[in-house]
């Protein structure tokens, strides 16, 4: 299942709405998706699973990127 994940590039700073990220991640569910993610320095906000016709929109946006972990 593919997720989309909100975050904030550092755990050590204050989170600005402006400057939320976004990345796309495979995994098995929300837990899988925060443990991959446990090592990098990332303050997530919102992991959320996405199929069906939301991910056929998020695939034909420009920032659509599934990352390999």
């Amino acid at each position: 299942m593919i997720f989309k994940v909100l975050y904030q590039a550092s755990k050590t700073e204050v989170p600005i709405r402006e400057n939320t990220q976004t990345m796309y991640i495979e995994g098995e569910n929300e837990s899988d998706v925060r443990e991959k993610l446990a090592e990098r320095p990332y303050n997530i906000e919102f992991v959320q699973p996405i199929s069906g016709a939301f991910l056929e929109y998020e695939k034909n946006s420009d920032t659509y990127q599934l990352e390999k972990i």
